[in-house]
């Protein structure tokens, strides 16, 4: 069983049950949610709402894995559970694996977000990613 469980945790239904399931799979681990902030949001502000918004992109992206990491904690005690949080920087793929890789983790849980029709038989990019990069066993919640 593993000791170390890292949870790629976006605030998203999927992420909530890739979360839950972690906590009740393996209910002797040690639990860390990660949230990535991803620098290619900031473009898309600038191509949204213009240079005022890019100026304020970094405090309000960290303001929101604030309250997503919140959201986490209160899950996780809702079943009697404490958590560990980090918020990292970069490239979400990239940056979970590294992070697990970095911090002693042995097992990544993540939600693969929701799809229609046939676009469902195929993961997203990130848990596609990290599960053909990762070294470790990483459970993908559908």
């Amino acid at each position: 069983m593993p000791t170390n469980v890292l949870v790629a945790f976006d605030g998203s239904p999927l992420a909530e049950r890739a979360l839950t399931y972690a906590i009740e799979t393996f209910p002797d681990a040690a639990i860390t949610t990660i949230y990535i902030i991803n620098p290619i949001d900031s473009v898309i502000d600038v191509e949204a709402g213009g240079l005022p918004v890019a100026e304020d992109w970094y405090e309000n992206a960290q303001k929101r894995a604030v309250t997503i990491q919140t959201t986490a904690v209160d899950l996780a005690a809702e079943h009697d559970r404490d958590i560990d949080t980090v918020t990292e920087v970069g490239r979400p793929a990239h940056t979970i694996v590294d992070y697990a890789d970095d911090h002693n983790i042995d097992q990544i849980v993540m939600g693969s977000h929701g799809r229609s029709g046939i676009d469902r038989t195929f993961l997203g990019s990130v848990a596609e990613t990290v599960s053909r990069r990762g070294q470790i066993p990483v459970t993908i919640i559908g």
